[in-house]
């Protein structure tokens, strides 16, 4: 089965990730720290924000494609995808070191819990449904 929906998604999380990996590999090469934040402010700062979109991405792209697989409304999925790629420029453009809570974040951040509920409750009706 080809799964449209969501790899159109999946490939535009990964240009927001390859924008992420080079902003932390740019700025390791300028400050040369190789790992972790050498005490560096803005090093911690774009390893978090690089860190938080490798922690959360993956896994709502597998229960994309496993909602998408398994007949998933296309209206949810893409609406679900768009609100996704939206959370995930959101949150790293509002990730301040000095700053904890910014609207940016906020958005982000609640917006991508509510996106993994949302995919994983449609993940668990539609395997309760198949039993």
């Amino acid at each position: 089965m080809v799964i449209e929906i969501t790899a159109f998604y999946a490939a535009l999380l990964v240009a927001v990730l390859i924008f992420l990996t080079t902003r932390i590999g740019v700025k390791r090469a300028k400050t040369r720290i190789s790992i972790l934040d050498g005490g560096d402010r803005q090093v911690a700062v774009e390893m978090r924000r690089h860190g938080n979109f490798v922690e959360h991405v993956p896994l709502l792209i597998l229960l994309m494609a496993i909602v998408e697989v398994n007949g998933g409304n296309q209206v949810f999925l893409h609406v679900v995808g768009s609100a996704l790629v939206i959370c995930r420029i959101a949150h790293p453009i509002g990730l301040h070191y000095d700053h904890v809570q910014t609207p940016l974040r906020m958005i982000g951040s609640v917006g991508t819990s509510l996106i993994t509920g949302a995919l994983g409750f449609m993940a668990l009706w539609q395997g309760i449904n198949a039993i």
